[in-house]
């Protein structure tokens, strides 16, 4: 039953609430209104905007300090206070 009137045709009174009537009280003309379902729906979107939302954030905090770093890196070996080399793993060579 979703509407008050296919209550009033059905006659269905819970029964908690059939004993708070007061005597005489014509049940036929008697309509129960409830509250809606909650709707989880705006709470969930709302965890995932904030979750999503400090993915970014710390995406950008990381970029940005590689970005400074990398940086500071380049200006201090450009003046010469600073070194900064890449090693790759060499293949050693065995002479046969």
């Amino acid at each position: 039953m979703q509407l008050p009137e296919d209550q009033i045709r059905a006659g269905h009174i819970p029964a908690d609430l059939y004993h708070q009537l007061p005597p005489g009280t014509d049940l036929h003309k008697v309509v129960i209104v409830q509250q809606a379902p909650r709707s989880y729906t705006g709470p969930i979107v709302l965890t995932l905007v904030i979750a999503a939302g400090s993915v970014a954030v710390l995406l950008v905090i990381a970029f940005v300090v590689h970005t400074i770093a990398a940086a500071t890196v380049s200006v201090l070996s450009a003046t010469g206070g600073l070194s900064y080399t890449i090693n790759r793993a060499t293949r050693l060579r065995k002479d046969t």
